[in-house]
């Protein structure tokens, strides 16, 4: 069984009585994948087929069909516990980075200070303990985060649950939309992913609107903006429509002009009756942000990671000395050993976003010349000549809505064959009953 998440959700969003025109549409999936889809699904489900007396096929599915999908098949179950599970280490992953920051804070300062006041000690006896004591009294010299909700950053989901939970006055002071600390520091040193991951079936998702809100026919112009495979070859005897009348299972016509237009049949048939569905003009790539942090969370990220990394400075300047390495022992021995690390961390800590924002520019200018350009074939829409509009009109001649109702079914596998048989039998007598009874008024 291969289960396609594109068309259990279509059949959800549509109310569970669907033609394959509505799911391809919906879905934006190839024509014949949907169908092979729907009847995977429904036998699957146990759902139902109405044949309506055109001899189109309309699919009937229980509600709860992804609860029955859950009991009967333990791969389901087994996919759903590891996207929970993933769910938690991915969080883990992310956390991880603020965590190394600011363990690499706290190590680099404790050994900076276990050193000044051992040097300082050395130097003089009388002065040992006001060193010390100016050491850690002087709280404000040194930079701790803030741990007090240590619990809730740990936890996944924690800026909706964390403020779900917390206190009114909490809630009103912050943004429960908003990052948490450790999130913000992954999200400024590696972003927020791309941002186009769905575009191929947003891409789709738009054509089958635009294909359905002209109820069936269309012109190429009208699914240009949403191409991308157009160059001055093509674009002339409109080869780059092929696509989508693979998927959608379309058929060119030809006007007495000689121009083309094109019908989708199948996505012409449906159960419920469809309005036209607002959509962009043409398909917009989303640009890549530099992180979805609010800028105070990018600044303290600046801040901590600058910290950071002029503490490894220093903490190497002491480091060279080999005598206070062999002096000290213990844990600056092992702060000397890991030594490298925490400078490589530093740096890259720094080095990473200052990179990753010149790789952002680049891609983001080549998203807005491909948006420019899918723009730019809207023109021909909006400027409408002679020849556009003509075939407009005649792509309208085309134009059909063909909508099921539960009168125009001649089968359905939800009754028994004979009881069927019996109410087509006494639907028959009615019409010629009603036919005679006009006769003899």
């Amino acid at each position: 069984m291969t289960l396609q998440p594109e068309i259990m959700k279509s059949v959800e969003q549509l109310g569970y009585r669907v033609t394959v025109g509505d799911v391809a549409a919906k879905s934006g999936l190839n024509i014949n994948l949907a169908q092979q889809g729907l009847l995977a699904l429904a036998s699957d489900v146990s759902g139902h087929l109405q044949v309506a007396e055109s001899g189109d096929i309309i699919y009937l599915f229980p509600e709860n069909f992804r609860t029955i999908l859950r009991n009967k098949y333990w791969k389901l179950q087994l996919k759903e516990t590891w996207d929970k599970i993933w769910k938690v280490l991915f969080y883990i992953i992310r956390i991880s980075f603020g965590i190394i920051l600011i363990a690499s804070i706290i190590l680099m300062i404790i050994a900076i200070t276990v050193i000044v006041i051992g040097i300082n000690s050395s130097r003089d006896s009388d002065n040992n303990s006001g060193s010390r004591g100016g050491s850690y009294r002087g709280g404000g010299f040194f930079f701790f985060p803030n741990f007090g909700d240590l619990f809730w950053i740990f936890y996944p989901d924690y800026h909706y649950n964390r403020y779900g939970y917390s206190s009114s006055r909490r809630s009103q002071n912050r943004d429960s939309d908003k990052m948490n600390f450790l999130e913000a520091i992954f999200s400024f040193l590696f972003g927020d992913g791309n941002p186009n991951y769905n575009l191929e079936e947003r891409r789709w998702k738009a054509i089958g609107t635009v294909i359905k809100n002209n109820k069936g026919s269309i012109i190429a112009e009208q699914v240009a903006p949403y191409l991308d495979n157009i160059d001055r070859y093509n674009q002339e005897n409109e080869d780059y429509i092929l696509p989508v009348l693979t998927r959608f299972n379309g058929t060119p016509e030809v006007s007495p002009k000689g121009e083309l237009i094109y019908s989708f049949p199948e996505l012409q048939v449906t159960v419920q009756e469809s309005s036209q569905k607002s959509i962009s003009s043409y398909l917009r790539e989303r640009l890549y942000k530099f992180s979805e942090a609010s800028s105070s969370q990018i600044m303290l990220s600046i801040g901590l990671g600058a910290f950071n990394f002029i503490l490894a400075l220093v903490l190497g300047s002491f480091l060279k000395d080999p005598s206070i390495v062999a002096q000290f022992g213990g844990f600056i021995a092992f702060i000397n050993s890991i030594y490298w690390l925490l400078l490589g961390y530093a740096i890259a800590f720094l080095g990473v976003p200052i990179i990753r924002y010149f790789v952002i520019q680049a891609r983001n200018n080549k998203i807005e010349a491909r948006n420019g350009k899918r723009r730019e074939r809207t023109k021909v829409l909006e400027d409408k000549d002679a020849t556009t509009q003509h075939k407009l009109e005649y792509a309208s001649q085309f134009a059909n809505q063909a909508i099921l109702q539960q009168s125009d079914l001649a089968y359905t596998t939800e009754k028994d064959l004979i009881e069927q048989e019996i109410e087509q039998s006494d639907k028959i007598d009615q019409e010629w009953q009603k036919r005679l009874d006009a006769l003899d008024n």
